[in-house]
């Protein structure tokens, strides 16, 4: 693990495209801007840990024969979308 230090302000840069920006401290919490393309999925560890197992759990299901909605395969009604995406249309995290 490298360990850096970063004073308000200051940046680090991950390769050429992902740039992080330390813009609050406030005790001990830091506040982060991330500037990465879209294609960089950027998420805090616990929702990250969750879309994991939201995955693995839809791949059981799908091994088992079913969906992860619990429908046995059959086709939706036609202009049927399933549930609105629960994220911002960047696919980025917005809140500490």
């Amino acid at each position: 693990m490298l360990l850096l230090t970063r004073k308000l302000g200051e940046n680090i840069r991950i390769g050429d495209d992902v740039k992080i920006t330390i813009v609050e401290v406030k005790g001990n919490h830091v506040k982060l801007g991330i500037d990465a393309p879209p294609s960089v999925k950027v998420h805090r560890e616990e929702i990250y840990e969750r879309i994991q197992q939201e995955n693995r759990r839809a791949q059981a299901l799908r091994e088992a024969g079913g969906t992860p909605n619990g429908e046995t395969g059959a086709a939706r009604p036609s202009g049927a979308q399933g549930n609105p995406p629960s994220r911002p249309e960047n696919g980025r995290e917005s809140k500490p």
